[in-house]
């Protein structure tokens, strides 16, 4: 049996939100983190099959992400003011529409053939764009209370568990009869079964809809130029030099781009980005530490690329590495649930966090030989899982917690681009890093590696580029201690209606 919760506005007061519009939140969630997210493991084979170039294959990896954080802030805001009901049905459909344009990309067609596929991808980053803010601040009117921790558990299965089945999927999916293709049919039929699920979902908007303010496009110009300036830098800088006259040019351009946003911003009645959120201290702590730990996204791209290219294994066997942390975020996400309501938000993000780290360094362990570091990277990738999964719910309540419900869809979009440009950018980094490292001249390389003594130099900057994501989840723990308070305000609380815990989804 279900528990139902009462929604807040009017518009829905007869209206409740059950199991049955929970999985279809979650479904439409999955639709990026596990389907568009599989590239990261299946691109080689997608590249051979379609005859991309090796830049196009690069960006099409990278795109997603980089759409989603670029503009998820955007249709945050559209929501509060169109609908979020709205925007979180047209986010489905772009995502259908995307998965369509790749799963029909001619193979070796040239121009059509990069432009279908890109096209697609792009898409898929403004459908992640609009349903993550809407669902989530649909979440928060329609939840209170221990209600709500559990429905942020599950929306939160969907995204950092599908972010750890993505490359195991993907692998299984390359190398089945079925091919890479089904990847993106399979997203479509989940995509309407997302749809049919949610089709009763009532309307929310921010109360204050009297006005209709004129869309920042200063603020949105600037702001995208920035990021895609900097994101360049990072993921081209070692083919550029990263001091040549190119690389200057976008740090530059990045600089002034940046404070040029920031005067625009600091100067509009409606901006593009709400900067007075982030005088809550706790949304800002909590959505920088939620930037860092999935700018961590990188250690899966340095790892499993690492065992592929020095060692020589497949897609799906490095793939298989990553089972572990699978298992272990589906298993502890619930329980970081019951942690957040015993000891509240900053205690189980310390903990998540500290984990999280002590994984990331087992993983760097690049020196011993492949059987030793496949053991050892599993328990550390299984780490990995459990404190990716203690943090996730109490994260994501500390952030819609401490703001008002009229912003909940502006605080979302900023909490979500924190989560796609995190690992738009730790993806990048990560791999420069990695890049940098396969420079380093031999000699300086040191004697600590056992076994095979020609790929050394793979394997010291595969150690380098996962010991930066450790640094990473450093910078988060102190976020997280400066910032997250013990408990909730006793207003905050008092003001949310209690209201007995619910079932497990599909009970």
């Amino acid at each position: 049996m279900s528990t139902v919760l009462h929604a807040k506005a009017p518009a829905s007061a007869t209206w409740k939100a059950g199991d049955r519009w929970l999985l279809g939140v979650v479904l439409a969630v999955i639709t990026f983190w596990l389907f568009a997210q599989t590239l990261l493991n299946v691109i080689p084979a997608i590249q051979g099959s379609l005859g991309l170039t090796t830049t196009v294959a690069n960006l099409a990896v990278s795109v997603t992400a980089l759409m989603s954080g670029l503009f998820i802030v955007v249709f945050g805001g559209l929501a509060d003011h169109v609908g979020r009901g709205k925007v979180f049905r047209f986010g489905i459909a772009l995502s259908i529409a995307g998965s369509l344009l790749i799963a029909l990309t001619p193979s070796k067609r040239g121009a059509l053939t990069a432009t279908m596929m890109m096209g697609g991808r792009i898409v898929q980053g403004l459908s992640a764009a609009c349903v993550m803010p809407s669902s989530l601040a649909l979440i928060k009117e329609f939840y209170d209370d221990t209600a709500r921790e559990r429905a942020l558990s599950f929306w939160s299965i969907g995204s950092w568990g599908g972010s750890g089945f993505c490359s195991l999927f993907g692998g299984l999916m390359a190398v089945s009869f079925l091919g890479w293709r089904s990847i993106f049919w399979i997203s479509i039929a989940v995509a309407l079964g997302a749809l049919y699920l949610t089709r009763d979902t009532p309307e929310s908007r921010a109360s204050d809809r009297g006005t209709h303010p004129r869309f920042d496009w200063s603020g949105l110009v600037t702001f995208v130029a920035a990021m895609l300036a900097i994101n360049v830098f990072i993921s081209q800088g070692p083919k550029l030099g990263w001091f040549s006259d190119a690389s200057l040019g976008l740090v530059i351009a990045f600089i002034v781009f940046i404070l040029a946003f920031f005067r625009i911003e600091t100067r509009k009645t409606d901006p593009f980005v709400d900067l007075a959120i982030f005088d809550n201290k706790t949304f800002s702590g909590t959505t920088l530490s939620n930037f860092l730990l999935n700018g961590c996204a990188g250690t899966l791209v340095v790892a499993l690329g690492l065992v592929q290219r020095a060692s020589g294994w497949s897609p799906l066997r490095s793939g298989l590495l990553t089972v572990g942390y699978l298992v272990a975020i589906l298993a502890t996400i619930r329980v970081g649930e019951k942690l957040l309501q015993r000891f509240g938000p900053k205690k189980p993000m310390l903990w998540g966090t500290s984990i999280t780290a002590v994984g990331i360094v087992l993983s760097s362990m690049t020196f011993l030989l492949i059987r030793e570091y496949a053991v050892v990277a599993f328990i550390g990738f299984t780490l990995y899982g459990i404190g990716l999964g203690f943090y996730a719910t109490p994260s994501t309540d500390a952030a819609m917690s401490s703001v008002p419900g009229d912003k909940a869809g502006a605080a979302a979009g900023l909490y979500k681009m924190a989560s796609s440009l995190g690992a738009a950018f730790g993806v990048a980094i990560s791999y420069a890093v990695y890049t940098a490292g396969t420079h380093i001249p031999a000699k300086l390389v040191p004697h600590i590696f056992w076994g095979r003594q020609d790929n050394v130099g793979l394997r010291f900057a595969g150690g380098v580029g996962l010991l930066f994501n450790a640094c990473i989840c450093v910078i988060a723990l102190i976020s997280i201690m400066v910032a997250v308070p013990e408990t909730q305000p006793e207003e905050e609380r008092a003001a949310r209606p209690q209201v007995p815990a619910s079932p497990s989804l599909g009970s």
